[in-house]
Parts: C-alpha cells; sequence; structure tokens
C-alpha cells in the first residue's frame, strides 16, 4: 500500500479488511511501498516518511498482526529496487503502455507532469515486489488485476530466459472489487473523492450529503 496519506474506505474495504482475514490461512507479507509514492509525488516527497507511520498505524488499528505477518517498509529492502532494474533490462515498453491504469492515471491527475520512466514503470517495480518473495497469490481489487497478469507474463520472460526462478503469482480479488467515491470514480486520495476511516462525523455528513444515489 502507498503511503500517501491516511487510509480511506475504499483501502479498508478494498484491501485491508481481506489482509487481515488471510492471515489466517496465508504466510503473509504486507508493504508499505514508500518508492512507488515517488511515481506520482516526486516533486515534493516531504510527506513521505510521516504518511509511512500513518499507514502503519492504521494497519496495526484494522487487525494486521506482526506476530503473525511480515510488515516492513519497502525503501528498507534494497532489493526490491535491485530485481526491479533487472527486470526493466528484459520487458518491452509496450507491456508497460497497455496497462489500462496508465493512460487512466494520466487522464485523472492532468496537473501533474507524469512523462516519466517511474510513472511507466510502476507496475514493473509491483512485479518485483511480489516476486522477490516468491509469492504465490496476490489480493488485489478489480482494477489491479491487469497489474498481476502483467506480472505473470513478466515472469514466463524471465523464467524462459534464465531457468525457473520464479512461480507465477495467482490473483486473489477482494470481495469488494471496486469501491466508488463520492464521484463516482474509483476512490482515491488522488481524485479528492475519499471517505477517510479518521473522518470525524460532521465532515462524513458533508461528504455523502451530494452523493448520487441509485435513481431505483
Amino acid at each position: 500500500m502507498r503511503p500517501t496519506g491516511a487510509l480511506h474506505l475504499g483501502n479498508y474495504m478494498g484491501a485491508l479488511e481481506n489482509w487481515v482475514s488471510l492471515q489466517d490461512r496465508y504466510e503473509c507479507f504486507f508493504g508499505v511501498v514508500d518508492w512507488h509514492s515517488l511515481t506520482t509525488d516526486y516533486a515534493d516527497p516531504s510527506s513521505i516518511r510521516e504518511n509511512v507511520v500513518e499507514v502503519a498505524t492504521d494497519w496495526l488499528a484494522a487487525g494486521l498482526d506482526p506476530a503473525r505477518s511480515t510488515l516492513f517498509i519497502q525503501s528498507l529492502v534494497p532489493q526490491h529496487a535491485e530485481l526491479h532494474l533487472l527486470l526493466s533490462m528484459i520487458v518491452p515498453v509496450p507491456w508497460l503502455e497497455r496497462v489500462p491504469t496508465y493512460k487512466e492515471q494520466q487522464q485523472n491527475l492532468a496537473g501533474k507532469d507524469l512523462s516519466t520512466y517511474g510513472f511507466l514503470g510502476y507496475p514493473l517495480l509491483q512485479t518485483a515486489d511480489i516476486i522477490v518473495y516468491k509469492a504465490d497469490a496476490v489480493p488485489v481489487g478489480e482494477d489491479q488485476a491487469p497489474h498481476i497478469e502483467l506480472a505473470r507474463e513478466i515472469v514466463r520472460r524471465f523464467n524462459n530466459l534464465y531457468g525457473d526462478v520464479f512461480p507465477e503469482p495467482q490473483t486473489l480479488l477482494t470481495e469488494a472489487k471496486r469501491i466508488p467515491g463520492t464521484d463516482g470514480r474509483k476512490m482515491s486520495k488522488s481524485y479528492g473523492n475519499a471517505v477517510y476511516l479518521k473522518d470525524d462525523p460532521e465532515t462524513l455528513k458533508q461528504k455523502l450529503r451530494p452523493m448520487l444515489t441509485d435513481p431505483a
């Protein structure tokens, strides 16, 4: 999970609630992926350190248990960056350009210059985050499923070149596949449409009042 600020209902229902239950069935690794924050917020990284602590605190409050799972900060494990570099040598650029969220986020975050390799290559760093632990499965929302399929494709290419090194990770879709925000788009801090776990009752009323409801 990227440390981009306080967690919202989309983070909780789309990921965190499921993560807590997975601890009973899997050996789990949960990373605060601070390098991923730089893919869109590279111009001002001043809040990342504080956000890392905030995300970790919310994780513990929601029920992630360091006694049962491994919780870590991505930048403190340099092998993530090393593997990302190695993968970047073998992955064709068109594979990254066809990821659905690439163009979608460029449109939704038009105020930021996202014409960087870091933004284009973030699914590749995500692949490194997964396969460095030789993960068998990855719990994601519906919007992230294409990223896992890309990871599987990259693993096949890597194994074809260098031998059977990494298993192909499977997709574990969360029950709440896509949580809409107050404007109907996917709930996201970047879109300004999020309902945060720490919002007070009055803030909640103000956010929910103008939301569209089902006309039926």
